[in-house]
């Protein structure tokens, strides 16, 4: 196996309208995270593969946990190709003061 950094990108969907949807959503964000994926927004997760020995065994892991409704697609990129993501980020709108100061109240 060659040593070439892969990166796995988790996007999903599943639904979360009743008690039992919201308990499997929450089984599968911990699998995730318990198999070393990190939260980038909502509903996307990105784990760092050494190898692809470790994207197949983290496929099988996923196949075995899917939830039995919703969608999970797994895009994999090598780290240079992951590297090249731009992010756009928009204006943050909040009504907290953004400050290194004391605590200001208005």
């Amino acid at each position: 196996m060659s040593n070439v950094f892969m990166r796995m990108i988790l996007f999903f969907d599943l639904p979360s309208t009743t008690k039992k949807d919201i308990k499997e959503y929450t089984q599968f964000v911990r699998m995730l995270k318990k198999n070393g994926f990190f939260r980038m927004q909502e509903r996307v997760f990105t784990k760092l593969a050494l190898n692809p020995s470790i994207v197949n065994s983290t496929m099988l892991e996923l196949k075995k946990n899917l939830p039995p409704e919703g969608a999970v697609s797994v895009l994999t990129l090598t780290e240079a190709q992951f590297m090249s993501i731009e992010n756009l980020i928009g204006e943050m709108k909040t009504d907290v003061v953004m400050s290194c100061d004391k605590v200001v109240r208005l």
